[in-house]
């Protein structure tokens, strides 16, 4: 069964930082997507007054990526934070293509498709 959701264990969020060469602050979040112990995709952000998207995984599963964006975004809308971006580390042409680009300028992500269908994926 798959499950998305951020984890709490620092020590594993900060392996991942570490792996992917971003670095690691007190604001730093993982959000694994895991099949029992296997985890097949994750995504990398920061959250303080607005979420940032440091990276996304998996790449070559445009619907999983999809998946793991939308739960990212969610985690965020939980916690009160209503504004999202992307990080250069984050693969800008994957999201617009899925159509979550608001503001290529800002790099800003448009949380607002988080309440709409995923019909238009591209």
């Amino acid at each position: 069964m798959l499950v998305l959701k951020p984890t709490d264990d620092k020590n594993l969020i900060k392996e991942y930082y570490e792996k992917e060469n971003i670095p690691f602050t007190d604001a730093s979040n993982l959000l694994l997507a895991t099949d029992r112990e296997e985890v097949l995709g994750y995504c990398l952000f920061d959250i303080n007054s607005a979420l940032t998207v440091y990276k996304i995984e998996p790449m070559d599963d445009i619907f999983l990526l999809d998946g793991v964006l939308r739960s990212t975004l969610h985690v965020g809308c939980e916690r009160g934070v209503c504004d999202a971006f992307y990080a250069e580390t984050a693969p800008e042409a994957v999201f617009e293509s899925l159509g979550f680009v608001k503001d290529k300028a800002e790099k800003r992500l448009d949380i607002d498709k988080l309440f709409k269908s995923c019909c238009d994926c591209k």
